[in-house]
């Protein structure tokens, strides 16, 4: 834990107005304040809040990764001389982003107008050098390396069955699936996620930490049911992206971190090397698992914001980027619905701005609170980290929609 001091000379180093820093938070004892925030966990306490602020920030040390290389110059941020204000209404009550600081267990907030940080604060004893876990925002990041393997002819369609790719799956369901059923999760297989401990994503990522290389095929191999036809029911499955890595691994010869390094890491002026998780077997898990600092995912923001654009070069093709984030007009199944945001390539999918609901915007999401909300016309952003209590369908969830939808009215203008 950083010491009060410490933050002190932290928050006097900081540019006025640019970062805050604090060493507490929402319930900040719950999770595991008097110990330090506490990152390594008992046998059987995974979930445990008490973990998650230590755990979610110290991944990148407590798990195997492989690291995805950062090179140049920093590219560095402007500032807004001094942190935006937003007043909005959530349930009928007035907030503001200090309240909701105060009401919400973020560990880092940022919000970006482009090239210039306009809120950036960090909870928790939490401070910008650290590296947060990604959750499920790198299923986004997946499906991006697959645009770029694409273009360069690495993968020849995504109208291509996986076992092409996969040999492993030969023969499996999930082998006869098409790469653009797995990108939109419209595979029709059967697969159960609702972390619960006992759910077929923790079975598969059982599987995976004791895999050996080469073996990971028949993990993902074992769900095997199909109970729709392939790009008629959207199913979120944690397995289609884990084997979407798989294909990329397969198609590029290469491991994915190092694509990812190569492509677009190195090009972005990142202030630091991210972190992936890989498996038993060396691969990487595609569908987590990816650890950045605060500012970098802001970069990755910024890039989609771009259409894959970075400053002049296009890192991502950017019809891939543009087809990822718009819902194709022969499969309203996955618009957005009352219920539920809709989904594009391992992306969802959110509306725009009250006067102009159609408009693309779209957000990286992972459990526990994990987001980077993109509005490519303004090119508005903002990340978040986050160790909310429950994985998904946590209440708290709608105060972060509510907080975008302020900044997004606010800000919507080019």
């Amino acid at each position: 834990m950083i010491a009060r001091a410490t933050l002190a000379l932290l928050l006097l180093a900081a540019p006025a107005g640019a970062q805050t820093f604090s060493d507490t938070g929402p319930d900040a004892n719950d999770y595991g304040a008097r110990e330090g925030y506490p990152a390594a966990f008992p046998p059987g306490q995974f979930r445990n809040p008490h973990y998650l602020v230590g755990r979610f920030s110290s991944s990148a040390t407590l798990t195997t990764t492989r690291l995805v290389e950062r090179a140049g110059p920093i590219w560095a941020f402007k500032r807004a001389p001094v942190p935006i204000e937003i007043a909005y209404n959530f349930r009928g009550q007035p907030r503001s982003l200090a309240l909701y600081l105060a009401n919400h267990p973020t560990t880092g907030l940022l919000v970006l107008k482009d090239d210039t940080i306009l809120f950036e604060a960090y909870q928790y004893a939490r401070t910008d050098r650290q590296k947060f876990l990604s959750q499920s925002m790198a299923k986004t990041v997946t499906a991006m390396l697959v645009g770029i393997a694409v273009a360069e002819g690495r993968i020849a369609s995504i109208d291509d069955p996986v076992e092409k790719y996969v040999t492993g799956l030969k023969g499996k369901e999930y082998g006869g699936s098409s790469i653009r059923a797995l990108l939109h999760m419209s595979s029709g297989v059967a697969y159960r996620e609702d972390y619960s401990g006992e759910d077929d994503n923790a079975r598969m990522g059982r599987g995976l930490y004791r895999v050996s290389p080469g073996g990971q095929a028949a993990v993902v191999g074992q769900f095997n049911e199909r109970t729709a036809p392939p790009l008629t029911r959207f199913h979120y499955a944690s397995v289609e992206t884990e084997i979407l890595g798989l294909v990329l691994a397969a198609a590029t010869g290469r491991p994915v971190a190092e694509y990812l390094s190569e492509k677009i890491w190195r090009h972005l002026g990142a202030e630091a090397d991210a972190h992936w998780q890989v498996d038993g077997g060396g691969q990487e898990m595609t569908y987590c698992c990816l650890n950045a600092t605060l500012r970098d995912y802001a970069r990755l923001g910024r890039l989609l914001a771009h259409d894959g654009n970075w400053n002049g070069r296009q890192l991502i093709p950017r019809q891939w980027v543009i087809d990822a984030t718009t819902v194709p007009a022969d499969k309203p199944f996955l618009a957005p619905t009352p219920q539920r945001f809709g989904y594009g390539y391992q992306v969802w999918l959110v509306p725009g701005p009250v006067d102009e609901p159609q408009r693309r915007v779209f957000v990286l999401l992972g459990i526990h609170g994990q987001a980077i909300f993109v509005d490519p016309a303004s090119k508005l952003v903002m990340v978040q980290t986050a160790v909310r209590k429950l994985p998904s369908n946590d209440p708290k969830g709608a105060e972060t929609n509510a907080l975008w939808r302020a900044l997004l009215a606010k800000h919507a203008k080019p």
